[in-house]
């Protein structure tokens, strides 16, 4: 018995191998149901940790961790006396189940050395989401390619690597060549989210949006709204109806794909999506809804009530501080720096400057929010994200420009901005 990529199993079952390989593909798709996959692969052969492992990685994925717990602790259980690489594919999972990122992701660069076929160890690794993209450190993006490259003849034209490693390509600049790798990815597996995904990015950073729109207006209709990626591809449709200037149909997006309540989605996704768009909307032009910042106030502090993840945080402060919550943002400052303080922080002390940044933005003190976040945009991408998500810090700093009279400021701005991704700021005008 193999996996997809050639790696043996130790099942003696073909339809425990069967379910197991179809989870894997759900999960690395992006598809709905990976769960069921998985759960048929345990009932046809509950001695096998990795249906187990892949269980407990569909639920994490879903922001399930004590059935995640649960399904890890079964892995754990039979990992005594399993072959050397499920051996070691169970020992990383149980350090990323269990919140370790810093030694999962080297226990994963350890394990492939061995086995650099190993998709399902490999993806985690991967993507702004994944153990080096949440790192918090300066220089990730450029890490996630050499992260990548040394396996490019490894896995020759598989769509799942050729997926992210287009993704980690495009978040360097190197759009030329990830085009071609995203277009043969969604060729052979055109209902690949993750692929939809990158490719809806690849237009933003090309400054395409209008294709990007015809694109994703034909591709996200047939697409479960149970898929992990739905309120994330939601997101995007948004923004390209937003920039089309049909401002209705960007927040019926919005509405029934992204808001909290809306659909089922990923809650770090319903958090940083929702209030990347509302403030987005704001930004070009859009009167301030606050019946929406309200509802989006208290889903975060129901489902992140303490600080701890830095793009999390973020997004957090700045709902806080537009439904008028000072106490909140105030508290959740001081925690990020305790948390900071006893080196259990990795982005350091950029994501309090970036929420003190957003205080003075919701008084309109222009001077601070100025002076918070000039600081904050040489490296904030040590937020995490991606750079269209991380947007949101440079659009604010626009505006807050253009609201201060800092023409200069904001020409030196705009002239130094990668080219292609298109500000969408009210104002802009008048630096022409």
């Amino acid at each position: 018995m193999q996996d997809r990529y050639g790696n043996p199993l130790s099942t003696r079952s073909q339809a425990a191998r069967d379910a197991y390989v179809e989870g894997c593909d759900l999960l690395l798709s992006g598809n709905p149901s990976p769960r069921v996959a998985f759960e048929r692969a345990i009932a046809a052969d509950p001695g096998f940790a990795l249906a187990h492992v892949g269980l407990a990685r569909a639920l994490q994925l879903r922001g399930e961790m004590p059935p995640a717990r649960d399904a890890m602790g079964h892995a754990e259980a039979l990992a005594a006396g399993l072959p050397a690489r499920e051996a070691s594919t169970v020992a990383m999972y149980s350090k990323l189940i269990g919140g370790q990122g810093g030694a999962a992701l080297a226990a994963a660069r350890e394990h492939l050395k061995t086995w650099p076929r190993d998709a399902f160890v490999l993806s985690p690794c991967t993507s702004v989401f994944g153990l080096i993209g949440f790192s918090g450190r300066a220089g990730r993006e450029r890490e996630q390619v050499e992260m990548l490259e040394p396996y490019v003849g490894t896995y020759g034209q598989d769509w799942w690597f050729n997926t992210q490693y287009a993704f980690a390509l495009m978040e360097v600049g190197e759009h030329a060549a990830a085009l071609p790798l995203i277009e043969r990815a969604m060729a052979e597996q055109p209902r690949n989210a993750h692929g939809a995904h990158i490719r809806a990015h690849l237009y933003y950073e090309m400054g395409e949006q209008e294709a990007s729109r015809r694109y994703l207006r034909d591709w996200l209709p047939a697409y479960s709204k149970d898929g992990q990626l739905f309120c994330h591809i939601s997101w995007h449709m948004a923004l390209c109806e937003l920039e089309a200037g049909d401002v209705a149909a960007a927040f019926r997006h919005y509405d029934s794909g992204v808001a909290p309540g809306a659909i089922w989605g990923p809650p770090l996704n319903v958090l940083t999506d929702a209030v990347a768009f509302l403030w987005r909307a704001e930004l070009a032009g859009n009167p301030r809804d606050p019946q929406r910042w309200q509802a989006l106030h208290d889903f975060t502090h129901r489902m992140f009530p303490k600080a701890g993840i830095a793009f999390a945080d973020a997004h957090a402060a700045l709902a806080d501080a537009l439904a008028g919550d000072g106490a909140a943002l105030a508290t959740r400052v001081a925690e990020m720096e305790a948390a900071i303080a006893e080196g259990r922080y990795p982005a350091g002390p950029l994501v309090p400057a970036l929420a003190r940044g957003w205080g003075a933005v919701a008084r309109q003190d222009w001077p601070g929010a100025i002076a918070a976040l000039e600081p904050c945009i040489a490296e904030h991408e040590r937020i995490g994200g991606s750079r269209a998500q991380r947007d949101l810090v440079e659009f604010t700093l626009m505006q807050a420009y253009c609201a201060d009279g800092r023409l200069d400021a904001l020409r030196a701005m705009l002239a130094a901005r990668r080219r292609g991704a298109k500000p969408l700021v009210a104002g802009l005008e008048r630096v022409h």
